[in-house]
């Protein structure tokens, strides 16, 4: 194997030309005078078509689906008696599964063991879920671990009680 050339060479250099930075010339575009409003308005259809693109291949049950999405607006339909915000946005809902049959279970918590709610809650989140069309039945897992924080709050939320 010795007796074989070398494929590439090793060349040793002190100093290196910078390269030329890339420059635009500007005089070549023609000239386009755009008034702020004009500006505004391309924004404004911008964010317009962008925001009107909806996912495509889509599972209607899950995340970003039609149904999934009717349960969390049910779900933030549903307020906290001593605090002026939803079960959602207050990150009492920990999850939400819904079967191809239209079954839905929702994993939730309380804000502790000893809230005045915790024996009629469940039964209102089970209730409105069951209501959403699409949704045969519903089934609530009220579950303590891990315990709820405020750190599980949406901004929404935050912003509502005054803490951002």
């Amino acid at each position: 194997m010795s007796d074989e050339t070398p494929r590439f060479t090793v060349e040793e250099v002190s100093d290196a030309p910078t390269p030329p930075r890339a420059r635009v010339d500007l005089s070549a575009a023609p000239a386009v005078e755009e008034s702020a409003a004009d500006k505004l308005e391309r924004k404004k259809d911008y964010l317009d078509g962008f925001l009107a693109q909806q996912p495509t291949g889509l599972d209607p049950n899950g995340p970003g689906g039609t149904l999934y999405e009717a349960v969390i607006a049910a779900l933030r339909e549903i307020y906290d008696p001593e605090i002026p915000v939803n079960l959602y946005d207050l990150g009492l809902i920990y999850g939400v599964d819904i079967t191809p049959e239209g079954a839905a279970t929702i994993t939730m918590t309380l804000t502790t063991p000893h809230c005045p709610v915790a024996e009629s809650m469940p039964g209102e989140v089970e209730m409105r879920v069951s209501a959403v069309p699409g949704i045969r039945e519903a089934e609530v897992t009220l579950v303590w671990d891990p315990p709820w924080d405020p750190a599980k709050m949406s901004d929404e939320a935050r912003l509502e009680l005054g803490m951002l």
